[in-house]
Parts: structure tokens; sequence; C-alpha cells
């Protein structure tokens, strides 16, 4: 069952105050002025957001002295920035152009830790399937994503600009892969990191392809030149799958602009620290570093993240 509205916002908040809201603890800590609690919003199942944002709130958890810090499940990028709005997250990952689409740029008590990596689109369908390119989705059954999610709000900024009228449904990339196995929908988008979990599941279990969606990269560039851009899915990414062409978004770590700043400049160095930790889980991991860190569009650095960037910049 898939929620919207204040239904689903009430349902968000329980889940950051209830048992949803994964725990994690620490064992080596130094010291740090701050909060006693941080949660860490992050994504639905079978998501890169949620793997990533639960292995650096256990990241922070180790090393923080004094905050327990937590992460929730969540539908992505859109509930993220809503729980992060209403104080009820303190950090939280969301894709750059659904951070533009809220206003966040215009101050709304958000600020970035930094740019983590570059999630891509995925238009997924069967081996065997008639759909050869986007336009072919016309009139089909297609998952967009989870209501609220970033790959929802993308795919529709790619519809609307298109013109492509699919029979859209919502679902998280869990459920899109089990949906499109089962005959259920003939196409499923996902925007995430590479790989993502439930794409390389789907290609290790059944046949399956990716469309090329060049030209869609080339139409949505020209119109967001600083939000979307052309990208390749490279041919080791996933079992049995040639290279793609599509488009790429960038990814941000988000927080409260409250936060102290000595706090948030420790948690910026723990990040980058701990990059190549979380690379070993995560690949997407291998692209945090000082250069492209700071490259968060028009959402303004944190203060305390701004300072630890000015210590550790590049020689």
């Amino acid at each position: 069952m898939h929620l919207s509205g204040p239904t689903r916002r009430d349902a968000l908040l329980t889940l950051v105050g209830g048992a949803a809201a994964v725990g994690v603890s620490g064992c080596t800590r130094d010291p740090v002025p701050g909060t006693g609690e941080l949660v860490v919003a992050t994504g639905p199942p079978g998501a890169v957001y949620r793997e990533i944002g639960a292995r650096i709130a256990m990241l922070l958890d180790d090393e923080l002295d004094g905050t327990e810090v937590t992460s929730v499940e969540t539908g992505a990028s859109h509930d993220n920035l809503v729980l992060l709005k209403g104080s009820e997250a303190q950090l939280g990952l969301a894709n750059l152009d659904s951070v533009l689409s809220t206003g966040v740029a215009e101050g709304s008590g958000i600020s970035a830790v930094g740019r983590l990596y570059d999630s891509f689109v995925h238009l997924v369908v069967p081996g065997e399937a008639p759909v050869r390119s986007i336009e072919d989705l016309s009139g089909r059954p297609v998952s967009i994503g989870e209501v609220n999610s970033g790959t929802e709000f993308t795919v529709e900024q790619v519809l609307d600009e298109t013109g492509i009228e699919a029979d859209t449904v919502r679902l998280d990339q869990a459920a899109s892969a089990r949906a499109l196995a089962d005959g259920e929908i003939d196409a499923m988008f996902s925007l995430t990191g590479l790989p993502t979990p439930a794409v390389a599941g789907l290609a290790e279990d059944h046949d399956v392809r990716l469309i090329d969606l060049s030209g869609t990269a080339d139409l949505m560039a020209g119109l967001r030149p600083d939000t979307y851009f052309p990208a390749n899915i490279p041919a080791t990414t996933y079992v049995g799958l040639p290279a793609c062409p599509t488009m790429s978004v960038p990814n941000l770590l988000l927080c409260r602009t409250g936060l102290p700043g000595p706090l948030v400049a420790r948690i910026t160095g723990i990040l980058h620290r701990g990059a190549d930790t979380l690379a070993e889980e995560r690949p997407e991991a291998a692209q945090i570093n000082v250069r492209t860190g700071i490259s968060t569009g028009v959402v303004p650095l944190h203060p305390g993240a701004a300072e630890w960037y000015r210590r550790n910049k590049p020689a």
C-alpha cells in the first residue's frame, strides 16, 4: 500500500519515532559538541539510498561520542526533505532536482554537508518485451518509483517534457522488480547509484534489458544543464547487460542548518575519511571526495561543512 499527502507524512513521522528507526551502536568515539540524537533519512527497500544511508549512520554512530545515530527507511528524496523541513530528521539524502523543486535553495532550514555521488536513470524492460525506446511506453503499465521518491519526481519531469502518456504505477524499487518479473508491468524506472540492488537481482535471475536514454538525456540536459547530465551505465555494472546511455543526477547529503557548526564539521570529516570503508559495501561511495563535495549547486553548504572543506581543500 502506498500513502500520499498528509497520511504518508504522518506515517513517516511514526517511522522516525518508532521501531522502524534502526539504531546502530559504536565503540570507538571522540567527544563532539552537538546533539544527543541524529536521525538519518535514507530510502526504500532495494535502493542505494537505503543501504548507503544506513552505513553512513553506522559510521557516524561509531565516531560521535554522546550522540545516538539512527537511520529511517523512507520513500527517498521527497520524503527525506519533508522530514528535514519538519526537523524530524537531522540528516538525509536527496537528489539535486528534487531539492531544487522544493525551494530549499530559497531557505527552509536545510543546507548541504556535501555532494556524495551521482544517480543514474535506469529504464528496465523484460528481454522479450516490444519496448525498444522510451516512446514505446505510451499506454503501457510502467513503475515510476515510490510516491515522493526522487525516481518519481525525475521520471515525471521526463514524461512531461517528452509528452509520453504511460500507464504509471508507483512502487518502490524492490516491488517494481518483482512486478516486472511477474509480468504485472511492462517496464520500471529507477533513479539510483550503480549498481542498485533491485536491478542487480533482477538481472541475475531474469532476462531483462536497459533502454537507451541518450535522446532523453540530451533533452533534459538542455533544459536543466545544472541538474541533468548525459551519462553511461557501464557494461560491468550488471550481469549480462551491455553499456547503456542514460542521464545522471547528483545526490547530496543534507542537514538541518541549525545543527552546530563543530558537529557538522565533524560529520563532514567522518564522511570523507570513511569513504573507502563505505565503498567496500557501496561502490558509489568511491565518488566521495573533497573536490566534488563542495559542488552542491544552489544548495548552500552548512557553515560547519564549508569550514571543513576550507581546512581540507586539495593543494
